[in-house]
């Protein structure tokens, strides 16, 4: 398994567990950066748009993926709909110059959202 992300927390808690690439990108980077390796075959073992948290809101996103030996096309299908879903996210409203605190809470909410994720899903496909 594979965890892209640019959230600082992950790479810093999960870097002993999982193999990370920490990507210093935006929200939209990730989903990209994701959809990029599903194109070399990788699996989405989460959901690019877990949580109640708008692409909008938070600058920060990790995915869990996973690989395989062909084009998962309905992986690539639900990427793209997430990047469609995330530019109309931004187009209507940019994400805020959060405090330091503010993100802080956002990278332990993402933190929280993968790591249920990982512990609960049975990443064998």
């Amino acid at each position: 398994m594979k965890i892209i992300t640019n959230n600082p927390l992950i790479r810093q808690e999960l870097k002993d567990k999982f193999t990370i690439e920490y990507i210093n990108c935006d929200y939209m980077g990730i989903l990209i950066k994701c959809r990029d390796y599903i194109h070399k075959n990788y699996k989405l073992l989460t959901h690019p748009l877990s949580g109640s948290v708008k692409p909008n809101e938070t600058p920060y996103k990790s995915i869990a993926l996973g690989e395989g030996d062909s084009l998962d096309v309905e992986a690539l299908m639900l990427i793209e709909k997430s990047i469609d879903t995330a530019n109309k996210f931004n187009n209507n409203f940019k994400t805020p110059n959060w405090n330091e605190k503010i993100l802080k809470d956002f990278q332990i909410i993402d933190y929280d959202l993968l790591n249920n994720a990982i512990q609960n899903v049975n990443f064998v496909r």
